[in-house]
């Protein structure tokens, strides 16, 4: 079943975020565009190079009124404890939610029950609280950030313009199409 269109369930986790401890709702999310970034573990392989590519593109997100969220089973003691042994993970200014007890990994889907672990998924999240672009990958295949940016900026596009719709490798400002009930028919 797609989760396309599913909007997010209520929830309150525990973030590390700008050197302290936070929390963090479903609340905090709405009004604004959000991507979800789940990965499996701290301190673990592929995980940092992820956030690192995230962390060089965050002002990028931002610019477009879009936050990253990462977010580990892990809590968010583990969290500071990976910042503060990490050079590359003291780069990153996004907060790093913290889902020990699953809340999160269950409703976007993505958690492993029999490791207790989250399957690397990412999720748009539009700012009514919908999912509008999600793709899970195995963990052992790590994500770009740059592609990640682009199906945000499509996404907002699409919200804005909802009779255009963007092509493959379409960035802001590049030919979008407009469907028609002719080409629709050819379908």
């Amino acid at each position: 079943m797609s989760l396309i269109g599913k909007e997010i369930g209520d929830f309150n986790v525990k973030a590390y975020h700008d050197n302290s401890f936070k929390d963090v709702s479903k609340k905090d999310v709405l009004g604004k565009w959000s991507v979800f970034f789940f990965y499996p573990a701290d301190f673990t392989f592929v995980c940092p190079t992820e956030l690192e590519d995230l962390a060089d593109k965050y002002s990028e997100f931002k610019n477009i009124n879009c936050e990253i969220y990462s977010v580990s089973t892990d809590t968010h003691f583990v969290h500071k404890a990976w910042h503060d042994a990490s050079k590359t993970i003291k780069k990153l200014q996004y907060p790093m939610l913290a889902d020990p007890t699953h809340v999160l990994s269950r409703d976007f889907e993505v958690l492993i029950e029999s490791d207790g672990l989250a399957e690397r998924g990412t999720f748009v999240v539009n700012p009514e609280g919908k999912i509008v672009v999600y793709e899970v990958n195995a963990g052992n295949i790590g994500r770009n950030a740059e592609e990640l940016l682009r199906k945000v900026q499509a996404a907002q596009f699409v919200a804005e313009h909802g009779d255009e719709v963007c092509p493959a490798k379409w960035k802001p400002g590049a030919e979008t199409l407009k469907p028609s009930l002719d080409l629709v028919g050819l379908l």
